[in-house]
Order: structure tokens, then sequence, then C-alpha cells
């Protein structure tokens, strides 16, 4: 029993699985409307979240309780951005992202200055950064007199090979891009470290800072790609776009068994959170809940799981063995 433990204790993502796995066959059967092509929309819709989640996840690993709020306005001004510079053509498609890779870059930075140099707490920052966003996205519903999506981004975005979206194909690459970023290099490693105690990191040579900012760095540019994909597979940019994005991308980071305290995450345990998450807000929407409803279990949901994660965390604390007192 020990070994199994331990064993779940190592792929937390076993859970989120199982979770997708029971949700779907309740749906499935109390509905009998949920066949393979009605997974298709959710895998749909859980791809999207998934690449915003991947930014957030790096963010969640490196501990502090960092947090980046300013994911759901890079992915709206990102989304209005591609459009207004792409006006429909697909020559104009490399001039749009780069001004959408330069939405994430400039925000990713600035968010590391606040936070890194300034040592401002993320959670402060990054929502003073995203409101600054949502000032520029005011700006931008101005210029967006229409809505023209390029063939090739609506392609990518809404397109499918032998029935599989590609979204989902390109979610999956991305997780796994993550998982081996985490798993398998030296930054990887050092990542954890920092998440785990940022002083002995530093310590052991680390710079903390360097890896700190990295994290802000691929969370804006994985937000601003998620909205340029997004406002093509939609067919345009609204305002408050990304907001469902804010709640729903920690979700599924620790619905997946990423430890919100840092440290410890897992790629492939964001993909299930994602899913699992996307299921809860179909089982939900099926029922006929209110949005305003939706976002609350989805809070709650939230919260019951951080307060799992954090009674373990304390469990833990006071099981391990305190450090014997050396003579004088």
């Amino acid at each position: 029993m020990t070994a199994l433990m331990e064993r779940l204790e190592r792929h937390r993502w076993i859970w989120s699985a199982l979770g997708v796995l029971l949700l779907w066959a309740v749906l499935s059967i109390t509905t009998g409307r949920f066949s393979l092509h009605a997974l298709s929309g959710v895998a749909i819709s859980a791809s999207f979240l998934t690449l915003v989640a991947l930014g957030q996840m790096l963010v969640v690993t490196t501990g502090r309780g960092n947090i980046d709020l300013s994911i759901a306005s890079v992915l709206t001004l990102s989304a209005f951005a591609s459009i207004v510079v792409a006006a429909g053509s697909d020559a104009r498609l490399p001039l749009a992202l780069a001004a959408v890779l330069g939405i994430g870059l400039v925000t990713g930075l600035a968010n590391a200055l606040l936070v890194v140099v300034l040592r401002i707490p993320a959670i402060i920052a990054t929502l003073a950064t995203g409101y600054i966003l949502a000032t520029a996205t005011l700006i931008a519903n101005r210029w967006a007199a229409g809505f023209s999506m390029s063939p090739f981004l609506k392609m990518l975005a809404a397109g499918r090979v032998e029935g599989v979206p590609l979204m989902l194909v390109i979610a999956l690459v991305a997780v796994a891009l993550a998982g081996l970023l985490l798993g398998r290099t030296v930054y990887g490693r050092r990542l954890s470290a920092v998440g785990q105690n940022e002083r002995a990191a530093a310590l052991a040579g680390i710079h903390t800072g360097r890896v700190i900012a990295s994290a802000f760095l691929a969370s804006a540019l994985l937000a601003a790609l998620t909205g340029m994909l997004l406002g093509a597979y939609v067919g345009g940019a609204f305002l408050e776009m990304g907001q469902p994005y804010l709640l729903q991308s920690l979700g599924a980071v620790v619905l997946g068994g990423s430890l919100i305290f840092g440290g410890s995450s897992t790629a492939l345990g964001t993909l299930c959170g994602s899913f699992l998450l996307i299921l809860i807000v179909t089982t939900m929407q099926v029922a006929g809940l209110p949005a305003g409803t939706q976002d609350i279990v989805q809070g709650l949901v939230v919260i019951a799981v951080l307060a799992l994660a954090g009674g373990r965390a304390v469990r833990r604390r006071r099981a391990a063995p305190k450090p014997e007192a050396v003579a004088p």
C-alpha cells in the first residue's frame, strides 16, 4: 500500500485522468449524447486552455505563490492585434505574428521586471500589468472595424486531420515539449529547485532571477499565441474574451497535480486538468446552470483542491524529522 501511495504521489496526474474518465462516463450514460464527436468539441476547448495553462504552470512552479494574472488581458489584446494587423490576409500573417509575439514579449519582460527586480508580489504585479493591457484592448477595439480572418490561421485553429482537430495536435505537441523541458533538461531541474527553495537554489549557483523571469516570459508568450489562435477559431475578438482563462488556467494546473507552492509540476497533469475542467463546465451547461453559478462552482473546485494540497503539505512538515540540536 505504501508503494502504491508513493507511486500515486509521483504521478499525481492520474487523479485528474481518472476524473476525466469518470465524468465522461457519467455524462455519456445520463445524457446519451456524448459520443466521440462530442468529445472532439471538448478536446478543442481543452486544447486552448492547455496552451494557456502550460504557461501558468511554469509560473506556479517557481514557487512563492507566483501566479500570472495578466494572462486574460494578454490573450484578448493579442486576438485583437492579430485581426487588425493581418486584416484577413495570409500575406500579412507574419506581421500579425510579430505583433502578437511583441505583446507577449513586452508583457513577460514587464512582469519579470516587477517581480524579480522590484520584488513586487506576482499577484499584484501581474494584476497591474493586466489592467494596463485592458486599456490597450479598448483602444484596439476601436480600430477593429470588422473581423476578417486569415485563411491559414483559420485552418490552423479550426482545421482537422483525419477527423482529429489540429488544435488538439498542437496542444499535445506543446505538452510533450513542456514535459521534456521539466523532466529532461537542466532548465527544468533549475526551475524545480527555485520553486522548492529559492535561497538554497541561489546558494547552489543558480541564477534564480533569470529562471523566474523566463517563466513569466513563457507564460505571456503562450497566452499571446493562444489569443491569436482563439480569435481565428471564434471568428473575431471581443472584450473580456480571455477572462474565463484566468481562473481556468490556474484550475487546470492545480487539478492536474502541480503543487501550488511550487517546485513540482506535471505537463501531462495540466493537460488532464484542462480536460477535467472543461468537462465540469460542460456538465454544468448540460444541467442548465447560469454562467455566474458555473464560475462559483469552478472557484469552489479550485479552493477544495488547494485546501487538500495545503493540508497534505502541513502533514508532511509535521511528519518530517526535526534536525537534532547540535551541542555547543
